[in-house]
């Protein structure tokens, strides 16, 4: 199964995009994960991991999430490990 973590600056306003993210998540593959968490943390930061994986930072990608993107590589993570 997958575990993915979403980091987020606490200090930046980002819970409510990192809740957002977790409940899309939560809703497009539900049993398929194993946990889907928020880590809270400083310094700008918004990543998304699977299994240790960065699949998505805000430093990298620019500070406009593409949702699409992530749900795409996740998909593609589960499709393997089924």
């Amino acid at each position: 199964m997958t575990a993915i973590e979403i980091e987020y600056c606490v200090p930046c306003g980002l819970l409510d995009r990192a809740i957002a993210t977790q409940t899309r998540l939560l809703d497009e593959f539900g049993q398929k994960l194993d946990s889907v968490s928020l880590v809270p943390s400083h310094g700008g930061v918004f990543i998304v991991t699977v299994d240790g994986e960065t699949i998505w930072d805000k430093s990298v990608h620019g500070a406009e999430m593409d949702m699409n993107l992530i749900v795409n590589a996740i998909d593609d993570r589960i499709s393997v490990d089924a």
